[in-house]
């Protein structure tokens, strides 16, 4: 197996519908409240949806995904995560360009995405792909046990 950090071998491969199982495991620890494999069947069903992950190693591990949907012009990127042992070793950023790559095959000319107010390591991200702040929801995120929070807006002219 690929040892943590070593991401010279990270493929970043298309992701369909039999993927939906996988995604829901890696998706659940890293959001609450976390999406199940219905859901992300149902979002990868949807004509405009395009989704990767990313792999590695030997035996193959899958350490990363983003899905989206494109819709006439614009885009969204609906999720992005990155297995915690895995973080901050650029996969987010390979995701996040590959699925912008995407997009503009596409003739998509904007991108869109929010992430939660105190998400700096998206933030930091998402910024440094040049996304900048459109808004902000008030509130946005409700999770149990703690109080609401702002989800802030973010587009990127492609």
């Amino acid at each position: 197996m690929t040892k943590p950090g070593s991401v010279e071998h990270v493929s970043i491969l298309w992701a369909g519908t039999e993927c939906a199982g996988e995604l829901e495991r890696l998706h659940a620890p890293l959001f609450s409240p976390a999406w199940d494999a219905v859901t992300f069947k149902l979002l990868l069903d949807h004509p405009g949806s395009t989704a990767f992950i990313a792999r590695a190693g030997e035996p193959l591990e899958t350490m990363g995904f983003i899905l989206g949907r494109l819709t006439a012009d614009e885009a969204e990127i609906l999720t992005l995560g990155v297995c915690e042992s895995w973080q901050r070793r650029g996969i987010g950023r390979r995701l996040a360009e590959a699925f912008s790559r995407a997009v503009r095959r596409a003739e998509g000319r904007r991108l869109h995405l929010e992430v939660a107010a105190t998400n700096t390591s998206a933030l930091r991200l998402y910024r440094g792909l040049g996304f900048e702040e459109i808004g902000r929801r008030k509130g946005y995120y409700d999770r149990p046990g703690a109080l609401p929070e702002d989800a802030i807006n973010l587009s990127l002219a492609l």
